[in-house]
């Protein structure tokens, strides 16, 4: 059965896109920790982040250090932080998250709820950023 996050990359299902090449596609959480809270996988349907091959493993890491620098560039922060749970969705991604403490990646906290309109403007802020680079 396709992941949503397959869905997702093929624009099946509707996101807040923020960058994308042929093998890579980074969107915005619906459900974040913090504002500019980003999801980065591999269009290719893996479940478990280990089971890529090396190349594109290599790849997705590499593909999520633009995101999270292109994040760090328009969303206040000290860091960005990098998680991989991969128990919520049957595909392999990686969670950036902007933080200001150690304890905004912490996934038992309440999930901000912003409206469309703000998830559209952080989107294409993140995503004019990956072109400046």
């Amino acid at each position: 059965m396709t992941s949503v996050f397959s869905k997702i990359a093929k624009g099946e299902i509707p996101s807040y896109k923020v960058a994308e090449d042929d093998r890579y596609f980074a969107f915005l959480d619906i459900n974040p920790l913090a504002e500019g809270h980003t999801l980065v996988i591999p269009k290719r349907e893996t479940d478990y982040i280990f089971d890529l091959d090396e190349a594109e493993y290599s790849g997705l890491f590499l593909f999520a250090r633009k995101v999270a620098g292109a994040i760090r560039k328009v969303i206040p922060c000290e860091r960005i932080g990098i998680a991989v749970i991969g128990l919520e969705v049957a595909h392999a991604h990686i969670h950036l998250v902007p933080l200001r403490s150690i304890y905004d990646l912490d996934f038992k906290k309440p999930k901000l709820k912003l409206d469309p309109g703000k998830l559209k403007a952080i989107a294409e802020k993140i995503a004019g950023a990956m072109s400046d680079s």
